[in-house]
C-alpha cells in the first residue's frame, strides 16, 4: 500500500466515525416526530464513496458513472443505461431523442400526438409540449390509478406517434395491452419508471418493455443520488441519440476525456462543414448538457447495492398498511395492484369514498396535524393547472376519474425509513380519526 492509499484508508475511517456521530438516527416519538412520506436511507458507505470521488476530483461523468450505468443495466437486464441529472431530464431526453431526423419516418415532428394521462407528474407531460407535440389525455382507473388501457386504441388518430405513461406509484400499467397496441400501430413506447424501480410485470422488470424507460434518483425515490436520473434502452440507435441530446447535441460519442473513439475524428464531412472538421465539435442535434456528476454517481453505486432490500421494505410496508386499513374500506378505497404485477410501491394511495361522512381535506389535515406527511397524486389533473392555460392538448372522451382523484385522493409513504413502530402509529391515527368522525356524526356511519 502506497502513501496515498494509507491516507485514503485513514480518511475513510474518519468518515465512518463522522457518520456514526453526525448522522445518528433520532428516536421516534409518536405524535411529536415528523413522519415524512419519503426520504434518504443510507449509511457510511455512501459518504465514503462520495469522498472517494471528491478526492479523485474528476467531478464530471467518470468512472463511478460508468460503473453505475453498467451495474444498473445488468440489474434490469437491458443493454444500455445513460445517466442524466434528473428524472425530469430523462423524460425530456426520451422525447427529444425521438424527434431526431436520424429516425426517418419514425421521427416525431411538431403537431404529432402522444398518448398519456393527466393524473401524474408534470414532467412526464411537459417534454411532449416542449417538443411542440400534442398530449392526448386518456382517463385512469381509480383503483390502480393507471391508464384505462381499453380506451387507448380509440384515442389513436392519424397523428398519434407515441405512448408515454408512468407506472403510477410503482404500480405497473397493463404492459401487455399497451405493447400490443403500440406494435399494431407502429407507436413508440416510453415507460416513465421514475416511481417504479424494481416493479415487475409477469416476472419482468418494468422499464424493460418499452423502447425507452426513464428513472429518477431524487431523494424520495427508490434509490437516490440527491439529484439524478437515467434512461435505459436496448436499441443501439436510440442509445446514441439519447447520448447526443444529453451531451450538447454532438455527433461524437467519445466518453469524457477520450478522443477518436470512432477512428475517423478528422476524416468526416457532415452538414456544410469542411471535410476533416474535428468530429468532437460536430453537432447533429439541438441538444443540452444534462450529464450527471461523478460525485452523484458515486452515491448511486452504493445505493444500488441496497436496492433489493429497499424493494422488500416498500412491499412489506405497503402490505402492513393495506392489511391494517382494510377495516376502513367502508370509507376508503385502497390501492390495488395491476393484474400480473408485483409492484415496488412508491406510495400508498387512498381515495375517500362518496358518502364517507368526511372529505379528503379533513382526513389529510388530521394526519398532517399528527405529523404524518401526505401528498397528492402530483398534478392531479394537469389540464387544471395554471401552466396549462394556453397549452394545446386533446382529451379523449372525459377525465372523470382523474377529476375524482383531484377531489378525493391522497397518499402516504411506504419508504424503507418507516419502522414497524411508525406503521402502528399511522394505523392508530386512522383509527382515532374514524372513531372521531363516528362519534360526531352518529351511529349511521
Amino acid at each position: 500500500m502506497d502513501k496515498k492509499d494509507e491516507i485514503k484508508k485513514e480518511i475513510f475511517k474518519k468518515v465512518k466515525d463522522y457518520y456514526l456521530l453526525a448522522h445518528k438516527k433520532e428516536d421516534f416519538i409518536p405524535g411529536k416526530s415528523n413522519m415524512p412520506y419519503a426520504g434518504r436511507v443510507y449509511d457510511e458507505n455512501e459518504l465514503i464513496s462520495l469522498v472517494d470521488s471528491a478526492l479523485e476530483f474528476w467531478l464530471t461523468t467518470g468512472r463511478f458513472a460508468r460503473q453505475f450505468e453498467e451495474n444498473f443495466a445488468n440489474f434490469l437486464g437491458v443493454r444500455y443505461c445513460l445517466l442524466t441529472n434528473s428524472g425530469s431530464s430523462a423524460n425530456l431526453l426520451a422525447i427529444s431523442a425521438l424527434t431526431s431526423p436520424k429516425l426517418g419516418k419514425k421521427q416525431l415532428k411538431p403537431g404529432d400526438e402522444v398518448i398519456t394521462v393527466a393524473a401524474g407528474f408534470p414532467t412526464t407531460v411537459n417534454p411532449i409540449i416542449q417538443n411542440n407535440l400534442v398530449p392526448v389525455f386518456v382517463d385512469v382507473d381509480i383503483d390502480t390509478y393507471n391508464i384505462q388501457h381499453k380506451k387507448i386504441e380509440d384515442a389513436i388518430s392519424d397523428k398519434t406517434k407515441a405512448i408515454f405513461i408512468a407506472h403510477t406509484m410503482g404500480n405497473p400499467f397493463n404492459l401487455d395491452a399497451v405493447m400490443k397496441i403500440a406494435e399494431k400501430y407502429g407507436l413508440w413506447v416510453i415507460e416513465d419508471n421514475c416511481d417504479a424501480l424494481g416493479s415487475k410485470y409477469k416476472g419482468k422488470y418494468t422499464g424493460t418493455f418499452g423502447h425507452i424507460a426513464t428513472f429518477s434518483f431524487y431523494p424520495p425515490h427508490h434509490i437516490t443520488m440527491g439529484e439524478g436520473g437515467a434512461l435505459v434502452t436496448s436499441d443501439p440507435l436510440l442509445k446514441k441519440l439519447i447520448q447526443s441530446f444529453r451531451d450538447w447535441g454532438r455527433d461524437c460519442w467519445c466518453e469524457s476525456g477520450c478522443d477518436g473513439s470512432c477512428g475517423k475524428r478528422f476524416e468526416m464531412q457532415l452538414g456544410k462543414l469542411p471535410y476533416g472538421y474535428d468530429h468532437k465539435y460536430i453537432y447533429s442535434h439541438i441538444g443540452y448538457n444534462l450529464k450527471v456528476t461523478d460525485m452523484q454517481a458515486a452515491i448511486g453505486v452504493e445505493q444500488l447495492k441496497k436496492l433489493p432490500s429497499f424493494i422488500e421494505s416498500r412491499k412489506n410496508n405497503f402490505t402492513l398498511l393495506h392489511e391494517g386499513l382494510k377495516i376502513y374500506e367502508k370509507y376508503l378505497l385502497l390501492p390495488q395492484a395491476e393484474r400480473n404485477s408485483e409492484p415496488s410501491w412508491f406510495g400508498f394511495m387512498i381515495t375517500v369514498k362518496e358518502g364517507a361522512g368526511f372529505t379528503k381535506n379533513e382526513i389529510v389535515n388530521y394526519l398532517e396535524q399528527k405529523k404524518i406527511a401526505t401528498r397528492m397524486l402530483f398534478a392531479g389533473n394537469i389540464t387544471l393547472q395554471p401552466s396549462f392555460e394556453n397549452v394545446k392538448y386533446r382529451i379523449h372522451e372525459d377525465l372523470r376519474q382523474t377529476d375524482r382523484i383531484v377531489k378525493d385522493t391522497f397518499w402516504i409513504g411506504v419508504y424503507p425509513g418507516l419502522t414497524d413502530e411508525m406503521i402502528v402509529y399511522i394505523l392508530k391515527t386512522f383509527d382515532d380519526f374514524v372513531k372521531g368522525i363516528r362519534s360526531s356524526h352518529g351511529p349511521e356511519l
